[in-house]
């Protein structure tokens, strides 16, 4: 398992260079770095910040 950033804006940037560099979608991101979709959804959302899963990132 991964080790991610818990500060949610530290997170999302993360997050959104893992997506545009090395996966096509979330569900890929996440089963790779092991890490629960919904826990990473529901953290950026907490700042206001969506998964738009056709520009694969989150806005």
């Amino acid at each position: 398992m991964t080790q991610v950033p818990k500060d949610p804006v530290i997170l999302l940037s993360y997050m959104n260079t893992q997506l545009r560099d090395f996966y096509p979608s979330l569900e890929e991101c996440c089963k790779s770095l092991g890490i629960q979709e919904e826990e990473v959804t529901r953290t950026l959302a907490s700042i206001d910040y969506r998964y738009d899963r056709e520009k694969n990132q989150f806005i």
